[in-house]
């Protein structure tokens, strides 16, 4: 059976995804996709390199993904889908770069500084 894997990341999520040619089924964590992810802007998330290219009810999907939260691992699933499409077909990848799915989205969280209360912020000034 031919199938097409990539892998996608995204903050500290990690994704493995595998599209096989199928009906449209979507299973994440062997769970149903709108179990796992549960609100409804993140499966849109998902299923937007599938929207775009118009290949919707062509492939099952199925992904073991980890690390993060559901928001981070949405884009993770998101950017492995459009990576293992372009394993598909060529073609597609103009249409998913002009979209802006094939970048991977490289802001992770910054260190806390020593001396700081968090990365960034401090402790308030004392003048006197």
């Amino acid at each position: 059976m031919q199938y097409f894997d990539a892998v996608g990341k995204r903050k500290r999520a990690v994704a493995r995804v595998r599209l096989t040619p199928g009906t449209g089924k979507r299973i994440i964590n062997g769970r149903k996709m709108g179990d796992y992810l549960c609100r409804e802007i993140l499966e849109m998330v998902v299923e937007q390199p599938f929207v775009i290219t118009e290949l919707s009810n062509k492939f099952d999907l199925r992904v073991n993904v980890k690390g993060g939260g559901l928001s981070g691992q949405a884009g993770a699933i998101n950017l492995g889908i459009s990576r293992s499409l372009i394993q598909y077909d060529e073609t597609l990848r103009s249409i998913l770069k002009k979209a802006g799915l094939l970048t991977r989205d490289a802001r992770i969280k910054e260190r806390k500084k020593y001396g700081l209360k968090k990365a960034r912020k401090a402790y308030q000034h004392s003048k006197r």
